[in-house]
């Protein structure tokens, strides 16, 4: 017999906003990795990163787009979790982001796309 599954208590801060766009992440002062962002909210980003290590508390470097605008910010690593032995899912929460990044994140936020 399949019980249904409780629903978990939403314990963000933040709305998400689902994405599926390509992003660019590096530590600040290396050279840029690629990966695929998940979601994206004025606290941070999580994204698909392939073939490459990080760590808790690494801070990146990460470039992205909201609607038609490629914006920057910059975070650190608070979660990752191994997806297969390539693939590791990453949450990094932004210590240094352009108040017009939060604007633009809050506006979205706010629309039909939220999840």
């Amino acid at each position: 017999m399949n019980l249904p599954k409780p629903k978990s208590i939403n314990r963000r801060k933040y709305q998400r906003v689902s994405t599926d766009h390509v992003i660019s992440f590096a530590p600040v002062e290396a050279r840029d990795l690629l990966g695929v962002s998940r979601d994206v909210s004025p606290g941070g980003i999580r994204f698909e990163a392939v073939g490459c290590e990080l760590n808790l508390g690494d801070v990146l470097r990460v470039t992205f787009n909201i609607g038609d605008q490629t914006v920057n910010a910059v975070g650190r690593v608070c979660w990752a979790v191994d997806l297969d032995p390539i693939t590791t899912d990453v949450g990094i929460e932004f210590i240094e982001v352009d108040p017009m990044v939060i604007q633009l994140l809050e506006e979205y936020s706010s629309s039909d796309t939220a999840v």
